[in-house]
């Protein structure tokens, strides 16, 4: 079981949920989708501890959760992106600092958190390997730098509901992380929801999808972080 933290977040500070492996490992940042830093995102981070990861979750709505999908969405719409920014950059940062880290940083986001985890590449020099699970924020609320993908990896989930590796979004990423001279990898799900992977919700979660994906992030985070 991990615990809170509190961590600099340019000249401010952060909170997120800490959990470490037993002995020194490779450190991945672990972005909430729109309902918060729910037990959900919490239970994320610790399977990844539990992995041989340094794990944290940034709290980038400070606090506020819900398990109301309209309220979801207002939280979502009301998160400031500078500001989320620099919560997801100073937490890599404060992963760079940590003593158990002995091997390289990466990010793994879902829905909101996946859209944010493939920008974290962009936001962070210590961010070096991206996995986004169906994300689900337009780019242009984002900016990203993409030219900062160079030399970065990228591994994207996509579910049938959202329209695939296909979809409009997903192939803007794919291009613009390939055009950095970054590698990227997408998977599609065939009959999943958007959410598959979220045990919590029993109506989208599809368990063989959900246990593929999680194999697939984890041989990308171990190959590329070390």
């Amino acid at each position: 079981m991990g615990d809170m933290v509190s961590y600099p977040s340019n000249g401010a500070f952060s909170e997120g949920y800490l959990a470490l492996p037993d002995g020194g490992g490779p450190a991945v940042v672990v972005i909430q989708e729109w309902w918060g830093l729910v037990p959900h995102i919490k239970d994320l981070v610790d399977r990844l501890a539990g992995e041989g990861f340094v794990a944290l979750a940034p709290d980038l709505y400070h606090g506020a959760q819900t398990a109301e999908p309209d309220h979801a969405g207002k939280l979502m719409m009301g998160l400031a992106m500078d500001q989320a920014a620099r919560d997801i950059a100073g937490a890599a940062s404060y992963l760079a600092g940590r003593p158990e880290r002995n091997g390289q940083i990466g990010c793994v986001g879902f829905c909101m958190g996946g859209s944010l985890a493939l920008w974290s590449a962009t936001l962070s020099e210590h961010i070096v390997a991206a996995v986004g699970l169906y994300p689900a924020v337009p780019w242009e609320r984002m900016a990203p730098h993409w030219p900062d993908y160079a030399g970065k990896s990228a591994l994207i989930h996509c579910s049938e509901e959202d329209g695939t590796s296909s979809a409009p979004g997903i192939q803007q990423a794919v291009k613009a992380i390939e055009s950095a001279g970054g590698e990227v990898t997408t998977y599609d799900y065939p009959g999943t929801s958007h959410a598959f992977f979220n045990d919590d919700r029993p109506e989208v979660y599809d368990a063989s999808a959900a246990q593929l994906a999680w194999a697939r992030t984890l041989e990308h985070l171990r190959s590329r972080l070390g």
